[in-house]
């Protein structure tokens, strides 16, 4: 015990006491010099109270949209396809994990907040400051607030994938795009930016497919097999995209392909 030192012992009393294993005399506290308690009081709801009931449900639905929240920034927005296509980039370089997973997931929300800066501009106006303001009721803002997002994945969203989801529901055919409802057009839009991922990524994988395909043949004529072509690939892989300025292409192209 006594090659312990002095600072690690403190910091083991104030761990246990933080954790509520000492007592509250460890310190030599008094009556006095109690530490404050936060504590939360929950009670029955009375269901037969509309009111009470209704803030139950409130809270209920608050909740559950919290929890939503993260599938709605991914699912709804710009995110899918621009980690995607990032993703395949990483892959067709053949960096492994460089960049890192969270430097792809950083660049891809930043990118994200910059496609979807109009739309949201447009829910803070319109939908935001005038219920903060209690000129409108929180259904009318909610329905204001789809408005631009639903026009934004229709810009976005194939013909086709409507059309496949409106038939597969056996919904009435619609007189125009207001007619389609949302829980059609949010899987619609997810299908078509699949789609439009995969196609960014495939023609990012053609021209280092290209020189891995020359390396393999330049090594299999000097009859170097056992040496691995993305050893050596590599290097060349990683000069053609820093002199192509790769990244200032990448970026602008996915920011280009949501105009």
């Amino acid at each position: 015990m006594n090659n312990i030192p002095k600072n690690y012992i403190f910091i083991l009393l104030f761990i246990c006491m933080a954790a509520g294993v000492l007592p509250d005399n460890t310190w030599g506290n008094t009556a006095g010099s109690s530490t404050p308690v936060i504590s939360i009081d929950l009670k029955n709801a009375d269901i037969n109270n509309p009111d009470e009931a209704a803030i139950v449900l409130k809270i209920f639905l608050l909740l559950t949209v919290l929890s939503l929240v993260p599938s709605i920034l991914i699912m709804l927005t710009s995110f899918t396809r621009i980690v995607i296509v990032l993703s395949l980039l990483r892959q067709a370089i053949g960096t492994q994990q460089m960049p890192p997973n969270q430097v792809v997931i950083g660049l891809a929300l930043f990118l994200t907040f910059f496609v979807m800066t109009p739309v949201w501009q447009n829910i803070n106006q319109n939908a935001l400051a005038p219920y903060m303001e209690k000129k409108i009721s929180g259904k009318k803002a909610l329905e204001t607030a789809i408005l631009p997002v639903r026009a934004f994945m229709f810009k976005q969203t194939r013909e086709k994938d409507l059309a496949m989801l409106v038939k597969i529901s056996k919904t009435k055919r619609p007189k125009n795009i207001n007619d389609i409802p949302t829980s059609i057009l949010v899987p619609s839009f997810i299908i078509s930016e699949l789609k439009s991922a995969f196609q960014i990524g495939f023609l990012l994988y053609v021209p280092f497919l290209i020189v891995d395909m020359v390396v393999a043949s330049v090594l299999l004529s000097m009859g170097m097999m056992m040496l691995p072509p993305i050893m050596v690939s590599l290097p060349f892989k990683l000069m053609l995209f820093v002199l192509a300025d790769g990244w200032n292409l990448i970026v602008g192209s996915l920011v280009k392909s949501f105009a």
